[in-house]
């Protein structure tokens, strides 16, 4: 039985965290029973850092122009072959794609940016574009969402992350990232690619100042629309990181590794629809990534083999698969490579 609003806001207000985190840990051995926490191999390509939507928590954009824009770049096929030759080369299985916001890039540099790369590469999978990334292609190349996502499937996409969801709720999304998509949209992106055959993720960046019922109208839309379609493999949270961004200003305060853990516990308990929720260690570390599989974590995301966005606002943790498989085996669960899809591959 899924929480109640009301329930989940009592759990936000709760001090009892052992007592939430058993809770989530029950319902993951409900959905999980074999024990496994599943990792994949993959990397992260961002193909530009131009960017027009000047979101005030993100470190990573460069304006098109201005002083900064000398600091901006977009990437040549041959560099984005070079890194997915690596990724193979380093048992990945598939790539991670996003960038931000050039009104120069449009449908055609993308179909044949994809083509390319499954010509050369036909096994990588990929998973790119986040939702702001779609509408704005949409918009520059004058077509519809709906072709626009299937003119990208018919070159090579394989599935959609979560990227730009934030908080969804257009209260807090108006604050923190007055041009980007609004809730609508974002979700719009994710049921029409639901209805092309698709499947996506959905993720929460929370921290920004929102309050605990943005929170919970965050998870209700997901939980909404995984009812009428069924296409997220997974809710991912990870806590804003607000080093070197606008909105984090001076002495911003961070969420905290307790504040992380309730929040993952809460969306496994509120999401009881989604199979797959992640414990991150890119924003909180390692140690606190092993803790979030005893509060509703199945999963603890890629090894990265290259990461960009979070880091330029920070933070640099890093781990290896080795050191993945050991943290998961140390924290009593079984650990096995999956692909973008969660189909688990080598049960070693």
């Amino acid at each position: 039985m899924a929480l109640t609003r009301e329930q989940a806001l009592e759990y936000f207000h709760s001090d009892d965290l052992i007592g939430l985190g058993m809770e989530a840990d029950a319902l993951r051995r409900r959905l999980h029973p074999e024990g496994v926490v599943t990792y994949i191999v993959d990397r992260n390509i961002n193909y530009t850092n131009f960017c027009t939507e000047y979101c005030t928590f993100c470190a990573f954009y460069r304006p098109l122009k201005g002083p900064r824009a000398s600091e901006g770049y977009i990437l040549d096929i041959e560099t984005i072959y070079d890194k997915i030759a690596e990724t193979l080369e380093m048992g990945g299985t598939g790539v991670l794609m996003q960038g931000g916001l050039h009104p120069d890039l449009k449908i055609d540099y993308f179909e044949t940016m994809l083509r390319g790369i499954k010509q050369r590469f036909p096994q990588i999978w990929l998973h790119c574009f986040s939702a702001s990334e779609i509408l704005a292609i949409a918009e520059y190349s004058g077509i519809s969402v709906r072709d626009t996502i299937a003119r990208l499937r018919d070159a090579g996409l394989a599935s959609i992350p979560g990227g730009g969801a934030e908080i969804l709720d257009d209260e807090v999304r108006h604050r923190i990232a007055r041009l980007k998509c609004s809730t609508a949209d974002w979700l719009l992106v994710h049921r029409t690619a639901h209805q092309l055959g698709m499947r996506t993720t959905a993720t929460m960046m929370f921290g920004v100042g929102e309050t605990f019922e943005h929170r919970i109208n965050h998870f209700e839309e997901v939980r909404r629309l995984q009812e009428e379609t069924g296409g997220f493999t997974a809710f991912i949270p990870w806590s804003f990181q607000p080093t070197n961004t606008a909105l984090g200003g001076n002495g911003w305060d961070e969420a905290t590794s307790v504040e992380y853990l309730k929040v993952l516990a809460i969306a496994r308990l509120y999401l009881d629809n989604v199979e797959n929720v992640q414990s991150s260690w890119v924003t909180q570390g390692l140690k606190v990534l092993q803790m979030g599989l005893h509060f509703g974590g199945n999963d603890v995301g890629s090894v990265m083999l290259e990461e960009n966005v979070v880091k330029a606002a920070g933070t640099a943790n890093r781990t290896t698969e080795e050191e993945l498989r050991r943290l998961i085996r140390d924290a009593g669960f079984k650990p096995v490579q999956r692909d973008t899809l969660y189909r688990t591959m080598f049960l070693n």
